[in-house]
């Protein structure tokens, strides 16, 4: 079952067209990655679904209910944390949680309960201090907390890693994979490592368009592989020699353009002057390299 379809997506600001037909599926217990370049329409998909702007056409379901512009009871099954989010700087993260959880009309021992689970999961349990304080990470890593309280039935996140250190992007990426069990995650990103790294699905948002969609595996299966690399512990020059088109790597293996039939002529030539190797490895499509292609185009 999908938890959230899009069909035929279309939004337009003065005379650019931002979203042409966009389609989309995302299928419950996935984490979903939404990539594209920056201003490529993900956070104007995203508002759509939240019913916070209008689309000039096309229809969107969330949990099989249709999201109307301006009513919006599918945000019911909804989280959501957006690219920079807001809090009350002089709250603490108990305090913004229980506001929150009141703000939904949630039991008091629920809000609670949940509150201190939440802060726990985010590695915020033990954090006394004014939100005013908190750094870009924390305030990320309290924003899911936020969107989780209401245990919905899918997670959106906008971007929540791209202004953070690595240290800090890691962080959010483990958080996102271990809430796979209890919420469908749909985060948008332009940073092809962190989708490869924790999702089991991606789009690829170009031209308005989706250029292609599926789990990892189907995507990366589309652009067969073409090159490898073997590490050799001697005779490097004689294969340059043999193989003008060969490259060395900084890791002091060489890499071969080419498919099967290049593979056995260079194991041949190996063989037959008796070059020593330690391994071969042929390198696999990567999402870099998919999305690189299909943004050219």
């Amino acid at each position: 079952m999908d938890i959230l379809t899009i069909r035929g997506l279309e939004k337009r600001f003065g005379d650019k067209k931002v979203l042409c037909g966009l389609d989309l599926t995302v299928p419950e217990g996935s984490i979903f990655g939404f990539v594209g370049r920056n201003g490529a329409g993900k956070t104007t998909t995203m508002k759509a679904v939240l019913g916070l702007m209008r689309p000039d056409g096309g229809e969107i379901f969330v949990a099989g209910e249709r999201v109307s512009y301006g009513q919006t009871p599918t945000n019911r099954y909804i989280g959501y944390l957006p690219d920079v989010p807001e809090f009350y700087s002089f709250m603490t993260p108990r305090e913004y949680l229980r506001l929150c959880g009141e703000t939904m009309n949630m039991p008091r021992a629920e809000i609670e309960e949940r509150s201190g689970e939440l802060l726990e999961l985010v590695g915020l349990g033990g954090e006394r201090h004014r939100i005013r304080g908190f750094s870009r990470g924390m305030k990320q890593r309290l924003g899911i907390a936020q969107a989780l309280l209401g245990q919905p039935k899918l997670l959106i996140c906008d971007e929540p890693t791209s202004a953070l250190d690595p240290i800090g992007r890691k962080e959010i990426l483990d958080i996102l994979l271990s809430v796979k069990d209890r919420t469908t995650v749909l985060f948008s990103t332009h940073i092809l490592s962190d989708v490869e790294r924790i999702c089991t699905d991606a789009a690829l948002l170009e031209g308005g368009r989706i250029a292609m969609q599926g789990s990892i595996e189907e995507l990366k299966g589309i652009k067969r592989a073409e090159s490898f690399k073997i590490e050799v512990l001697g005779g490097a020059e004689t294969i340059a020699k043999a193989f003008p088109d060969a490259k060395a790597e900084p890791d002091g293996s060489i890499r071969f353009e080419g498919g099967e039939d290049k593979i056995f002529e260079v194991l041949d030539f190996i063989g037959k002057n008796r070059i020593p190797f330690s391994k071969i490895e042929r390198e696999g499509a990567s999402l870099e390299s998919l999305f690189v292609e299909v943004a050219g185009k």
